[in-house]
């Protein structure tokens, strides 16, 4: 699923341009993705609570497949439809799978923490897989001359192979409450109930916040790290960037952090390190930004770093890809500890509802980010991210319990 996912990244801009949409066109088909995981996706996630989260996974699939589909029209309120239908399925992706994982851990009685399950999914998911689609997309795209749309067609058939996976293979699972079990009780009460769980324990709303505001700074990075190293500081001049090494750099240090996430949480518990993850990936942030202004202008100029031709990324430029690397590296880790995190602290019975009003802050920082993307530098866009991410760490729990270690997250 998580494959799929990333078939789409490499050349969905590249399409739109294809289709002959200005920048603004563009922007608009991006906020309405954001937009519509926003106002859709919340509701979209809490359904995996009532319905069944094999049956949202499933939705899922089917979701994001049409979605797919529609990248073969031209027509910008086909474009724009898609892009709805794909905010909804991001929704999906993020809340209804770990939701059903962990009922499922939980009901079949397994040993095995599920601290490693998340480092074992995020390594795979968000690494071998985001290399694995870069490269495919590249091959049909470039080498087969297939269009810009094969990506996305692949994508349907991994889709389509996940969906007959879970179809038939997973057992259902429902959020439950003492005396009932999925589908009896109505949206209003589910979100009541979830936004009641979020009340009543710290460690819940510490956790989704902190995550959201993590989350939020990693998206606004996915749209600034281009021109960061291309321009630097916004100087003259636009550097030769080799975009697939980079990604690849950026997808292999994630990898590096998902396995160093499941060492850190076979030493303690996520609390115990998070705080300093979070510290880190907040400096790294700043860190261009501080270069930009400190070194010598000449510097950001292309051509003047170290070990490349005339046109090659700067000095700057290279200082900050160095950074970015590193702040992939705690992407990865973030990823399974916050899972594991929300593994113990999350009520099951409104799981999937709580990680999607969570993810509504994500969005609407991402959207507001958008709107004003025009009007912010590169370096204000980057500061703003490490601020959001520093908030991430004054928020963190810090406290370790004994139900932490008896669940082995």
């Amino acid at each position: 699923m998580m494959a799929a996912d990333w078939l789409q990244g490499p050349y969905v801009y590249a399409l739109y341009e294809e289709r002959g949409f200005d920048r603004a066109q563009i922007g608009q088909l991006f906020l309405a993705g954001f937009g519509s995981s926003l106002a859709l996706g919340t509701v979209a996630g809490s359904l995996a609570d009532r319905l069944g989260r094999r049956a949202m996974s499933l939705a899922y699939a089917a979701i994001y497949a049409l979605s797919c589909l529609t990248k073969h029209s031209s027509d910008f309120r086909v474009l724009m439809a898609g892009r709805l239908l794909a905010g909804v399925a991001t929704s999906l992706l993020f809340s209804v799978f770990e939701s059903w994982v962990v009922a499922q851990h939980r009901e079949r009685g397994f040993k095995a923490p599920l601290g490693e399950l998340f480092s074992v999914a995020a390594f795979f998911g968000n690494g071998v897989a985001a290399i694995a689609a870069g490269v495919a997309a590249h091959l049909l795209v470039e080498s087969l001359g297939l269009g810009r749309t094969a990506p996305f067609d692949l994508a349907v058939v991994l889709l389509a192979l996940g969906f007959a996976l879970v179809a038939c293979t997973w057992d259902e699972n429902y959020g439950t409450r003492p005396g009932k079990a999925g589908g009896g009780e109505s949206a209003a009460g589910q979100f009541r109930r979830a936004v009641a769980s979020i009340r009543a324990d710290e460690r819940v709303w510490r956790t989704g916040l902190s995550g959201a505001l993590f989350e939020g700074a990693m998206y606004c990075f996915v749209f600034q790290w281009t021109p960061a190293l291309e321009s630097p500081g916004g100087g003259a001049g636009a550097a030769r960037v080799p975009h697939g090494i980079v990604f690849a750099c950026f997808m292999g240090a994630s990898m590096v952090g998902s396995l160093a996430a499941e060492r850190l949480m076979r030493g303690g518990h996520a609390t115990r390190y998070v705080r300093g993850v979070f510290a880190a990936s907040s400096a790294l942030l700043a860190l261009p930004v501080v270069a930009s202004k400190v070194l010598p202008r000449s510097l950001s100029a292309p051509g003047t770093g170290l070990l490349v031709g005339e046109g090659g990324i700067s000095a700057v430029g290279q200082l900050a890809l160095g950074a970015f690397v590193l702040y992939e590296a705690t992407v990865g880790i973030y990823w399974p500890s916050v899972m594991s995190l929300r593994s113990q602290y999350v009520d099951e019975s409104v799981r999937a509802t709580v990680i999607s009003l969570f993810r509504a802050p994500v969005n609407l920082l991402v959207c507001l980010v958008l709107l004003r993307s025009g009007r912010l530098s590169g370096d204000a866009v980057f500061a703003l991210c490490s601020a959001m991410v520093a908030l991430s760490a004054v928020l963190a729990v810090t406290r370790d319990d004994g139900r932490a270690r008896a669940l082995g997250c």
